[in-house]
């Protein structure tokens, strides 16, 4: 499955939220800091892949008409 890079951004955005407005008090509030803060890490990774592959098609070079021959 593949999310677009809005899709990714807006996931990234609403966990920052959601980590912002977060109040550890307890085991379980922790945890779920640990897991959205990975959440994050993972969302961001995924957002500066897509970036690298985006930019990477728009290097690339053409494909030459000869290179079939």
């Amino acid at each position: 499955m593949s999310l677009s890079r809005k899709c990714v951004r807006t996931m990234l955005d609403l966990v920052e939220i959601k980590l912002s407005t977060i109040q550890v008090s307890d085991r379980e509030d922790a945890r779920e800091a640990a897991i959205l803060k990975t959440c994050r890490d993972e969302l961001a990774a995924l957002l500066l892949r897509k970036a690298a592959l985006a930019a990477a098609a728009r290097t690339a070079p053409a494909p030459s008409a000869h290179a079939a021959h």
